[in-house]
């Protein structure tokens, strides 16, 4: 059966990626984007596809039942991808309002006209899917020798953004086995890759290093996270999509573990091999005077710590393995590679965030 996919937040990061990839792998399937454009939201960021016959663009809010409503009905939707959320811990700290109204209240709104759609309208009943994106952090955090996240690891989240996210777990998995809406989850690492938002560790130094910035650096810097880059995401998510059973929850992980210090020190690497081999780059960049000269680590800058600092996330995706034949193809060198180039030659998209 083709796929008609809604797709919740699809100008955000990891959602413009899974548009991108999905359009690409399945050219006869129809996908719509729903987006609020807030902050982290970037039509820019889609309009390689904006041309394509079978993409639509939707300004809106996943809180407005009655839109979502229609537009199941109105393109025949019988896939919703779910990854519209307020996603900055810093923000959540700061602000946890939005990510309550988003996270919890935005996909009980959609898991509502879903059913209203799906379910309750028998002369309409067709098959379909409701895959929900969430995350590790909804797992608490891990030590240094502690084993990594399973599916079965319960949950204890820290921050008012894991909190929310997990709530809308929860909510997801309380539509299938109360009502019988066909659902499926997934729980990921950390990403990386094209369109990431400034604000993230990873783009935040690379941006940063093009700019003479800091490089700020919470507490100690060894805070441990699994990298996960944004397309073998997207291809995990296509997997469970496709092959995950009914219910279930599924890990997607990188088997990429980096300290946050690591992390920064490999960029700022890279990057100053970047301007070597490529001395014009500081034509481009006339501010990255450390990266010509190949100190961009003489940037780093150590701040106060985060309040409530998960110290490790890691991702066991055995199961993804097991029975979706997931394996991700990018290491984190691989990957990091492809991110900075990217950057590099994309300056115009994130100078405009900034």
């Amino acid at each position: 059966m083709s796929k008609r996919l809604l797709v919740t937040g699809g100008a955000g990061f990891i959602g413009v990626n899974f548009v991108h990839y999905w359009l690409k792998n399945n050219p006869s399937d129809i996908v719509v984007v729903l987006d609020a454009l807030t902050y982290a939201g970037n039509i820019e960021s889609l309009s390689p596809v904006m041309d394509d016959p079978n993409f639509t663009f939707v300004k809106g809010d996943i809180c407005d039942t009655n839109l979502v409503a229609e537009l199941l009905d109105k393109h025949a939707i019988n896939t919703i991808v779910h990854f519209a959320a307020e996603s900055h811990v810093d923000r959540s700290i700061t602000g946890p309002d939005a990510f309550i109204e988003t996270n919890i209240i935005g996909t009980y709104s959609l898991l509502k006209a879903a059913k209203a759609v799906w379910l309750d309208a028998p002369d309409k009943l067709i098959e379909h899917r409701f895959h929900h994106v969430s995350t590790d952090e909804v797992y608490g955090t891990l030590s240094p020798t502690d084993p990594a996240f399973t599916e079965d690891t319960a949950y204890a989240p820290n921050s008012p953004y894991s909190a929310s996210k997990a709530a809308s777990d929860h909510l997801v998995r309380a539509y299938h086995h109360t009502y019988g809406l066909n659902v499926t989850t997934s729980n990921c690492s950390n990403n990386y890759g094209p369109y990431h938002f400034p604000e993230k560790l990873i783009p935040l130094v690379l941006t940063n290093i093009l700019q003479n910035k800091p490089l700020p650096i919470y507490g100690d810097g060894q805070q441990i996270r699994d990298w996960l880059y944004v397309e073998d995401h997207a291809r995990g998510i296509e997997l469970v999509i496709n092959e995950g059973k009914l219910g279930e929850n599924y890990n997607i992980g990188g088997h990429n573990e980096w300290a946050n210090i690591d992390i920064v020190k490999l960029i700022c690497e890279k990057v100053d091999a970047a301007f070597t081999k490529t001395p014009t780059l500081i034509d481009k960049y006339p501010l990255a005077q450390k990266a010509s000269v190949g100190q961009s680590s003489s940037l780093i800058t150590y701040v106060t710590d985060r309040a409530g600092h998960d110290r490790r996330y890691a991702i066991d995706a055995t199961k993804s393995t097991n029975e979706l034949a997931y394996k991700p193809k990018e290491t984190f060198e691989s990957g990091i590679d492809k991110t900075i180039d990217w950057y590099l030659q994309n300056d115009g998209w994130w100078k405009a965030l900034l």
